[in-house]
């Protein structure tokens, strides 16, 4: 059963640094614990998520730019 990486906070999440820049990961791409997967924009601040476990990402819940709720599963690692 895959783990599942969650919203620490409500906000939009983004997949990349910034719009001309590429993703942190895609799915298929090997994580360890500490790395950087996303960006939470919460008023104008932005929040690095990091990935809490380590493994391969089988896909992304939710898109890039998208709205998420708090607990809301991101991505699924396995």
């Amino acid at each position: 059963m895959p783990k599942e990486i969650l919203a620490p906070l409500p906000g939009v999440f983004y997949r990349k640094p910034a719009p001309d820049k590429p993703a942190y990961k895609s799915e298929g791409d090997i994580v360890a614990v500490g790395d950087v997967v996303g960006l939470i924009e919460v008023m104008k601040s932005f929040i690095e998520v990091h990935a809490d476990a380590s493994g391969k990402i089988v896909r992304f819940v939710v898109g890039d730019e998208e709205p998420i709720m708090a607990g809301q599963s991101l991505l699924e690692i396995e």
